[in-house]
């Protein structure tokens, strides 16, 4: 913001309890009014110092007028043009702090509080390590640029995400007062992505099963649940007790863990209750998937890598999320209407959409059941036939992968 000061208008001001407003002197140069969320009313000079940008106290209002913070201002400028200036000359000034120093603060302050895949977006702000040593308001587009090239090279799409991820922290800083602008709002991203098509088969499922029963518990029984539930990695590696209902035979994943924000029931099958009924249970733990009881399981990247040595020769690559694709995909050929599968997912894909998407409340827990269950007799199928090719079904051509 920028105007004309005068008394009369810096003793108007109130404070934004939101942030703090900096209010640009249009008839000095690089004098600036902060006003802080309390209501403090603070004279500083905003001026580039040896090639650096520097705030510099210059008094608070109104034990320094208006006047007098212009001519202080006038000297302080006038001391800067004729290389008189030095840092001792009693004025305070304010450095910003590093990128290092704001992604902690940032995600205590935000992301922690509104973000339930937060160790994901610190992990991505994490590979700024060209970035990490600059005050945030010396980065620039060309060097957040060079960044992400580095960053791409060897992993493309985590260079687009970690891109998306500085720019909401850079709009954070904006609105908490520590620049004037977003250096790289509007920067697109370096990578081109596409759609994911990949799809398990038959003989990669089974032998992942397989992989699965050495595995045990807890990453093994985690990933067969997700193999059976179709459900996101997080939302069943995170699992509670609390939130099964074995008598009722349902699992109720409340809001705040759901990505999507809604609420959603998963039926409990007689595949997946025979998992559960095998899992131990911590004393004094609400994880059904926990190595210490205080935390569910993580580091599923070295699991994956075990699970990749059991497929068989060839395998294309695949990650975890894959998984729910494959049941969606095999639930289409297996004749389960499409809503009742997004309902399954807890997935929104415009299926169901505008007035409808608002006032359908129905859940399709018989369909929703009746299909899982139908999928899960297929798991059972493949799995039978992976440990007993003499089995019935073992002349099934079927894949999984295959429409």
């Amino acid at each position: 913001m920028k105007r004309k000061l005068t008394t009369k208008f810096i003793e108007g001001q109130k404070p934004d309890p939101s942030k703090r407003l900096d209010i640009r002197d249009d008839l000095m140069p690089g004098l600036v009014l902060r006003i802080s969320t309390p209501g403090t009313k603070t004279f500083c000079l905003h001026k580039r110092i040896n090639g650096k940008m520097r705030r510099l106290t210059i008094g608070r209002f109104p034990v320094l007028s208006l006047a007098e913070a212009r001519e202080r201002v006038r000297q302080v400028l006038y001391d800067i043009e004729t290389g008189r200036f030095e840092d001792c000359t009693g004025l305070e000034v304010e450095t910003k702090p590093t990128l290092r120093a704001v992604i902690p603060d940032y995600m205590e302050k935000y992301a922690m509080v509104h973000n339930r895949d937060w160790k994901r977006k610190q992990a991505l702000l994490a590979k700024f390590t060209t970035l990490h040593d600059k005050q945030i308001d010396q980065i620039k587009r060309a060097d957040v640029v060079k960044a992400c090239d580095l960053i791409r090279k060897s992993a493309p799409t985590s260079a687009n995400r970690a891109l998306a991820h500085l720019k909401h922290l850079m709009g954070w800083c904006v609105e908490r007062g520590m620049i004037d602008a977003n250096p790289i709002a509007g920067m697109k991203p370096p990578s081109k992505e596409k759609s994911r098509e990949r799809v398990m088969t038959d003989d990669e499922l089974g032998a992942m099963w397989t992989a699965c029963d050495a595995e045990g518990y807890p990453f093994g029984d985690c990933m067969k649940l997700l193999i059976l539930s179709g459900q996101r990695r997080a939302e069943v590696a995170e699992m509670r007790w609390s939130e099964i209902d074995l008598e009722k035979r349902l699992w109720t994943l409340p809001s705040q863990r759901a990505k999507n924000g809604r609420q959603h029931t998963v039926p409990i099958t007689d595949a997946m209750l025979d998992v559960l009924r095998r899992v131990p249970r911590f004393l004094g733990s609400d994880y059904v998937f926990t190595t210490t009881g205080k935390s569910p399981v993580s580091g599923f990247g070295r699991v994956k890598k075990r699970l990749d040595k059991a497929l068989p020769e060839g395998t294309e690559p695949w990650i975890i999320h894959d998984l729910r694709r494959t049941m969606s995909t095999n639930m289409a050929m297996m004749g389960v209407p499409q809503p009742v599968t997004e309902a399954l997912l807890n997935h929104k894909t415009g299926v169901v959409s505008g007035v409808a998407a608002i006032y359908n409340v129905y859940s399709y827990a018989d369909e929703k059941r009746e299909a899982l269950e139908t999928w899960n007799a297929r798991i059972e199928e493949i799995t039978k036939t992976k440990n007993d090719p003499q089995s019935v079904g073992c002349g099934d051509a079927r894949s999984l992968g295959r429409m």
